[in-house]
Order: structure tokens, then C-alpha cells, then sequence
């Protein structure tokens, strides 16, 4: 009779309505790990109905405005809250389209595991996260459920970023405690591709046909040491090469054109002067002394 007795009470899900305020309006210290995180501050008399009423762990409570016919989904931190109040995070107060002091809902329940989700940032600032994929795993380790059309607040660096739950599955409302969850992410609101400007592309003129007729390749001479040079009398006419330097604007598929040097007869003495080597005279810092 007491098993059955356990059994009936353990199917009995705790519902109590409580006055809902921000974690801002909770005395003593600032609690800014409730106000970036999923769950909420309950009053220690919740602990004793859910003890009572056998609710398994881990915790998880709906939240429900009924005056707005709102609807989200939590975890509890805390019972640490006055009688008769809960303390939420402040996003998901402004989910709820919440008034200070207005009462809603609370009521325990089962979601299940959830395996797939999908984010869309409210502002283009998103991208400029480097890793968001590691900074949404180490900001959702403070979560323990997602719904559906919730819009979370994101810190880092900070910078506060919101991100509206477009999808999840395999339920609207799941649970992400202890589970592997893959995640995706829609493009950022107001975020505008970049776009390529196609500049004209301005035709070029043909490069001018470059005479240089200073350069002569392969025209200077060699001297061995040693030898002598025969001395010439006679005139030799010196001729000098002219290269012509340019693209060849007669060009033709299928046709290569190997350009030669032209030759440009010149004059010149043609007097060569006779190396001889070690001729030189060298000079001494120190001088002779005088006798």
C-alpha cells in the first residue's frame, strides 16, 4: 500500500505560482552568473515540495506568463529566494513580456535530450567572434534546457550578444544537460555580404618600338698575361650591333619570328695599344737618406 501510495505521489508534478522578479532585484550581492545563465532562484519551500513529490533530477521547470500566453523553460540554481518570489535571468524575463512583481507559473516536468539546434544572431557584430562555436559551449554549460523561440543572451568580451533559438530537436523544448549537441547557425540579422566593385578594365597601348644602338653584346676583348699583341697599321672597320626592342606587332599563329641583329658599319682608328705586363713603376713612402 505505501509503494503505491510512492508511486502516485511521484506522478504528481509540482505547480505553484509565484511572484516573478530579475535577478537585478535579489539584496546582497550582484549575481551576474544567474542573469548569463538559463536557470532561476527558487524559495527553499520549492525544495521541500519537489523532495516530497519524488521529482527526479536533474531539476527542470516550465514558466508560464498567462496574462501574455508566454512559455519558456529552465533549470533551477538556487533555493535561496524570499517565500513567495522567483528570480530570473533578465532575458528571459523580457521573454515572458514580464512585469516587476507579476505572477507566473511554475510547473516541473520531462523534456528530452536534445541533439540539434539552431542559432540567429540579432546583430552582424556576431561574426567578429573568432571561435563562436567554443564561446556558445562554454556559455551553455550555464544552461539546462532551450525552448524553442527564446532569444538568450550571449557575454563575451564584454560585449552582450542575443541569439534567437530558431530551431531544436527533437523538441520545441529540450534538454541540454549531459548530452552531445550539435549546433548551426543562421546568418546574423542586418548582415549585408560583401560586394565585389567591378572596375573598368582600361585597354593599354601598344609599348614603342626601343632602338638602342649604344648596346653592342659580346663586343669587349680579352687579354692573356704573357702574351703579346701584333701591332696593326691598317684601318678595320668596327661594326655595331642595333637590337630592336619591343613586342612584335606582326605576330602570326603558328608563325615564330627569330629577330637578328642589324649591322651599322662604323669607323674607328683601329689602333689597339700594346699590353705588357708588369711594366709598372711603384713608389715607396719612405725615402733614401742622403749621403
Amino acid at each position: 500500500m505505501f509503494s503505491q501510495l510512492f508511486n502516485s505521489m511521484a506522478d504528481i508534478p509540482f505547480e505553484h505560482d509565484y511572484k516573478c522578479y530579475p535577478v537585478s532585484f535579489m539584496s546582497g550581492d550582484s549575481r551576474q552568473d544567474v542573469d548569463t545563465g538559463g536557470k532561476i532562484i527558487m524559495p527553499p519551500s520549492a525544495l521541500d515540495a519537489v523532495t516530497r513529490l519524488n521529482i527526479p533530477y536533474p531539476l527542470l521547470f516550465s514558466l508560464r506568463n498567462p496574462v501574455a500566453d508566454r512559455t519558456t523553460h529552465c533549470g533551477v540554481l538556487e533555493f535561496v529566494a524570499e517565500e513567495g518570489r522567483i528570480y530570473i535571468p533578465y532575458w528571459m524575463f523580457r521573454n515572458l513580456c514580464l512585469q516587476e512583481g507579476q505572477r507566473v507559473t511554475v510547473k516541473s516536468g520531462n523534456l528530452p535530450k536534445g541533439d540539434f539546434v539552431k542559432f540567429q544572431p540579432q546583430s552582424p557584430e556576431f561574426i567578429d567572434i573568432h571561435n563562436p562555436k567554443a564561446v556558445l559551449e562554454r556559455v551553455l554549460r550555464k544552461f539546462a534546457c532551450l525552448t524553442k523561440g527564446d532569444t538568450i543572451s550571449l557575454n563575451y568580451n564584454n560585449h552582450e550578444y542575443e541569439l534567437c533559438v530558431l530551431e531544436c530537436k527533437p523538441a520545441d523544448a529540450i534538454s541540454i544537460i549531459e548530452c552531445d549537441l550539435n549546433v548551426d547557425f543562421a546568418t546574423p540579422i542586418g548582415y549585408e555580404p560583401p560586394t565585389k566593385q567591378s572596375t573598368p578594365v582600361e585597354e593599354e597601348e601598344p609599348a614603342p618600338l626601343i632602338v638602342d644602338s649604344a648596346f653592342t653584346p659580346f663586343a669587349g676583348q680579352g687579354n692573356v698575361l704573357g702574351r703579346r699583341k701584333k701591332k696593326t697599321t691598317a684601318d678595320t672597320p668596327t661594326t655595331t650591333n642595333v637590337i630592336v626592342r619591343g613586342p612584335d606587332l606582326d605576330f602570326k599563329i603558328g608563325k615564330i619570328i627569330f629577330t637578328r641583329a642589324i649591322p651599322v658599319a662604323g669607323g674607328g682608328d683601329g689602333v689597339e695599344m700594346e699590353f705588357e705586363a708588369f711594366k709598372g713603376t711603384g713608389n715607396t713612402i719612405k725615402q733614401k737618406r742622403k749621403k
